[in-house]
């Protein structure tokens, strides 16, 4: 009898965890998809994988496309490019840099974070880049299941009017990608 009794506990236990995941998952996937594009001070475009060569992935450059596209409709005058540097020595912003100049951005109004290792590290770049120029708004570009993590840590460093636009980029990738971004958006909340 005791040992149903904990069977029914677990199962209830593992049906709710599930869920929940769902839930989140599902959540993450709607609010990132849902663009939220306005005149801003500066976009940021999170960084990705850059080949030795400098040649960005896909998933990457979907991201640099999405922004050069905003760019010419004149939703942001600045942007800056926040990415690390791999183990090789290749500096995803710079790399990022590269492509945006080519394609018409200028080169002066392109800050270059090459410290942004992860998410948290881009925020707190950018909440102290736009401080240091005055700049008052955001809007981000990334993948959308990686937005409302990016939207809510640059909030919580002082940004606050952010916005975002997701890459028109999608792979079977994404399903782990979704499942990584609802452990990584709870690990933020329970930090903070």
């Amino acid at each position: 009898m005791k040992r149903q009794k904990l069977f029914k506990i677990a199962r209830f236990t593992a049906l709710l965890a599930g869920g929940l995941f769902a839930l989140s998952a599902v959540a993450i996937t709607v609010s990132g998809l849902n663009d939220n594009i306005h005149q801003s001070d500066v976009a940021v475009i999170l960084g990705n994988h850059v080949a030795p060569s400098g040649r960005p992935s896909p998933r990457l450059q979907a991201r640099l496309d999405r922004a050069v596209e905003l760019y010419h409709q004149g939703i942001f005058q600045n942007a800056i490019v926040s990415g690390g540097i791999d183990a090789n020595g290749t500096d995803e912003a710079a790399a990022m840099k590269r492509y945006l100049v080519d394609r018409g951005l200028p080169s002066s109004k392109i800050v270059v974070d090459s410290g942004g290792n992860n998410t948290y590290l881009t925020a707190q770049n950018t909440s102290k880049i736009m401080t240091d120029r005055q700049w008052h708004s955001a809007i981000v570009i990334s993948e959308y299941f990686h937005i409302p993590r990016t939207k809510a840590i640059l909030q919580r460093m002082g940004v606050t009017k952010v916005y975002a636009a997701h890459a028109k980029f999608f792979e079977i990738r994404d399903v782990y990608s979704i499942a990584r971004e609802v452990f990584g958006y709870a690990s933020y909340l329970l930090r903070s």
